[in-house]
């Protein structure tokens, strides 16, 4: 399909992905037992996971795990009620969203939630307010090449785009600051396995250039493959800490159903 037609060769991507790393991007984002509440209950519970740069770390759960929610208190949008997340050595629970992104920590929300009426051009440079103009242009030119498909629609508004290239531009948007880290909340969310095959080797190559990637599924197996430390959360605590490989390699081990057999779970061979 068109969405992977222009892609770009895994060196072009890899040369692009290297430019996005921010200068010393080494460290490690952890959380430290965790609980954040909406509605007055609580959702996340003493949730504590570790996500190391240069690689990508997955969250598995089921819808209502408390994935989404954990996100936002990530990124600064809620507030925890406890607990804390240690961006290289400061605790960023709390702050305001953009104070928490100038720090290093990109958030890649579900949903590809774009300014629907705005042009691809006016999103990623939305997200670039805080940038210089020479590290701006660098950094859309940069994404640019990672997402060579967005060049032909910078003039289109966001809303005409497929689902494929809205999620280019949110990814875009969240590396053009160089970040330290990246959430992705559910790459593969309404997407062709098609377009998740184009969207994982550019995931892949950002994590090998420096950048930590915490990858947020509720289908196992393709975020299985991509990843190297894992976590399963349930019930808004983390039912599982541990590798990839030792989830690969016993799928007991994924003792949720909805990942294994029946419902939606029946899907996921087909996502990969």
């Amino acid at each position: 399909m068109s969405e992977a037609a222009s892609a770009p060769s895994p060196q072009a991507t890899a040369a692009a992905a290297a430019g996005l790393v921010a200068e010393g991007a080494r460290g490690t984002l952890r959380l430290e037992n965790v609980t954040v509440a909406r509605g007055g209950r609580a959702v996340v519970r003493d949730v504590s996971l570790e996500i190391p740069t240069g690689e990508i770390t997955v969250l598995l759960g089921p819808n209502g795990a408390g994935k989404s929610s954990l996100v936002l208190a990530m990124g600064g949008v809620l507030k925890p009620q406890g607990g804390s997340i240690m961006l290289d050595g400061n605790d960023v629970a709390g702050r305001r969203p953009e104070k928490i992104r100038q720090l290093g920590l990109a958030i890649v929300p579900e949903g590809r939630r774009l300014l629907s009426e705005l042009t691809v051009e006016d999103n990623i440079q939305v997200a670039m307010y805080t940038l210089g103009r020479d590290d701006a242009r660098a950094g859309r030119e940069r994404a640019l090449e990672m997402f060579p498909e967005l060049r032909k629609r910078l003039s289109n508004p966001a809303r005409a785009l497929s689902g494929g290239e809205q999620q280019m531009v949110v990814i875009a948007q969240a590396l053009v600051s160089k970040p330290k880290f990246v959430i992705i909340d559910e790459l593969s969310l309404g997407l062709a396995p098609v377009v998740v095959q184009r969207l994982i080797p550019t995931i892949q190559q950002v994590a090998q250039a420096g950048i930590g990637v915490l990858l947020i599924e509720q289908f196992a197996t393709v975020a299985l493959a991509m990843s190297k430390g894992a976590y399963v959360m349930e019930g808004g605590r983390i039912q599982y800490a541990g590798t990839a490989q030792e989830l690969r390699e016993k799928p007991e081990l994924l003792h949720s159903a909805y990942l294994l057999r029946g419902g939606e779970g029946t899907n996921v061979s087909t996502r990969a």
